[in-house]
């Protein structure tokens, strides 16, 4: 009799003689334990669940194939993750005051917020645009503004990301140019642009332009900076914005690495270049949810996977290629207006979740974001819950400390199998271009969200506040309310740079970001720059983009 047979029969002795004859008398909480993903959940997990299992073909080591247990020989002992709170909103004057103070409290990475009109290629005067100025973020329609958000801040010393999609070159060329007018080099520029449109189509919906010419405009930006601006990340595919919208771990994992495939397809025919050459600098977004095992499972799971897909599928030989560098942010989603207070819990086990998945980079968000914006007293609470985990909890003294667990390691398998499948299947359909136009995604993620919310509604899901330990009263809550004097400092200025600007210069070089988009072999990335060091707004030049693309219309999905 080998071990395994002699363990399956400990366990069932155990269940007969010690778990059914306490059932009889004290019955479980509940008949069927289950994950997000579906996943039932036994009493206890042992190697049984496991089988034949193979330690280094699942696992390995630090820093080595197929990275299940980091993607650094040392991860935190050597290298923290970045404390990278996303903020902005208001006038750029608001968001430099916002930038500064989180600096001086230990955030070690700038993460921007642009509002509505300035990710829809809209000034902040346009009659769609008016009510919508600085309200989710900082209003950035020109230089003059990217200017002010980083009066004071070392732009050569401090990484920034950007959460910029369809307006994601006019957004990266003002930074470039504010940083070239203080004579830093972009070449020296550190940072994340956002930059994944496939991901709007799905889930997010700030989009402007057609798939197409939105998905050579991202590539523009993914070839331009590979070659110029060689410490910049030009893309930060995002599963979480899936996730936000009701995607299950294993949807989140593969739409995204869907979204990934198409991207590096679409860079290798359209600049001829090698997988080696950019996959590098390839990033991804990932959501931290509440349930701390399933989370962990994904992040192992997604690591592990896309080693796998980058080796198997693309045959990249650099093992930078590999390893899946990511942001996480704590579920927004999940945040209760009810009793909100009690995300700081949330978000504390969310964290907790995302680092010890591992992750690169983390968010954690406060516990007023769903009343409003987050004051300075619960951003600087956040950046408390990070520092906490890193430097008290212990947490980050080794590396995977839940690899081996039983538990965690039949998670990773069963969540690594759901997301191939979904995978696989979006392969069969040609792509995640052409999943988009028929709607799968989109569908997949409307299904998974409405069998949740059901499930809520039922206590199947208990969410405290909601629907346990519920209380009467409104929360008293501090509330940030952003000051209607922003948009107006914002517009006033815009009206001046439109004054002062050399008028010709400024229509020659809107005319060039017009010839180039209508050229498929000209990178766009370059007028576009020009055209922002000129005086251009965005939505002058996103009105240029307009004409010759044309706006999108999502197609119906049910």
């Amino acid at each position: 009799m080998t071990n395994l047979e002699k363990l399956k029969q400990k366990l069932a002795e155990w269940e007969n003689e010690l778990v059914l004859p306490l059932l009889k008398k004290v019955p479980e909480r509940k008949k069927i334990f289950s994950t997000e993903e579906g996943l039932e959940v036994k009493r206890v997990y042992t190697p049984v669940d496991l089988g034949e299992w193979d330690y280094l073909e699942k696992l390995g080591f630090p820093g080595a194939y197929p990275f299940t247990r980091g993607i650094y020989p040392t991860m935190y002992r050597g290298r923290p993750w970045t404390i990278r709170q996303y903020a902005g909103y208001g006038s750029a004057e608001d968001t430099n005051e916002r930038y500064r103070y989180l600096l001086s409290i230990g955030q070690t990475g700038l993460s921007m917020a642009f509002d509505l009109p300035t990710q829809l290629g809209y000034d902040p005067d346009h009659p769609l645009a008016w009510y919508e100025v600085g309200k989710v973020g900082v209003s950035v329609p020109a230089i003059t503004e990217m200017d002010i958000v980083f009066k004071d801040i070392p732009m050569d010393k401090i990484t920034t990301s950007m959460t910029i999609n369809a307006t994601a070159i006019e957004i990266l060329s003002m930074y470039v140019a504010v940083a070239e007018s203080r004579g830093i080099p972009k070449a020296v520029l550190d940072g994340t642009t956002q930059n994944d449109i496939l991901k709007e189509y799905i889930a997010r919906n700030n989009y402007i332009y057609p798939p197409e010419p939105s998905m050579r405009y991202s590539v523009d930006l993914i070839l331009y900076t590979v070659k110029e601006m060689p410490k910049w990340n030009p893309i930060s595919i995002s599963g979480y914005h899936m996730e936000e919208a009701g995607a299950t771990p294993a949807m989140e994992i593969a739409f995204t690495f869907a979204d990934a495939v198409e991207y590096i397809r679409w860079v290798k025919e359209r600049g001829k270049v090698d997988v080696d050459a950019f996959a590098p600098k390839l990033t991804f977004f990932f959501a931290a949810r509440t349930n701390l095992f399933e989370q962990v499972a994904k992040f192992r799971a997604a690591r592990r996977m896309w080693a796998k897909l980058m080796k198997d599928w693309f045959s990249a030989k650099d093992q930078r290629s590999m390893i899946l560098r990511f942001h996480t942010q704590t579920a927004g989603v999940l945040l209760t207006a009810q009793q909100p207070m009690v995300n700081i819990i949330r978000t504390t086990l969310q964290a907790l979740a995302a680092v010890l998945g591992g992750t690169q980079s983390l968010h954690v968000n406060s516990y007023d974001e769903a009343l409003s914006l987050p004051t300075e007293e619960s951003v600087k609470l956040s950046i408390r819950v990070q520092q906490v985990l890193l430097y008290e909890s212990g947490v980050a003294d080794t590396i995977d400390p839940m690899g081996g667990s039983y538990y965690v390691e039949w998670l990773t398998d069963q969540i690594e199998e759901r997301a191939w499948k979904y995978l696989e299947e979006i392969e069969r359909m040609g792509g995640m271009l052409r999943a988009i136009k028929l709607g799968y995604p989109q569908r997949e993620i409307a299904r998974a969200a409405y069998e949740w919310q059901i499930k809520v509604e039922k206590n199947e899901i208990p969410i405290i506040g909601v629907n346990m330990f519920t209380e009467p009263e409104v929360p008293k809550v501090k509330i940030l309310k952003v000051d209607p004097v922003s948009r107006e400092r914002v517009v006033s200025r815009l009206r001046k740079l439109r004054e002062s600007r050399d008028q010709v210069k400024v229509r020659a070089a809107i005319d060039n970001v017009r010839k180039a988009a209508e050229k498929e072999d000209v990178n766009i990335f370059v007028p576009i720059y020009e055209a922002v060091k000129a005086g251009a707004t965005i939505g002058e030049i996103s009105g240029a983009l307009r004409e010759v693309w044309g706006e999108w219309r999502a197609p119906e999905i049910f």
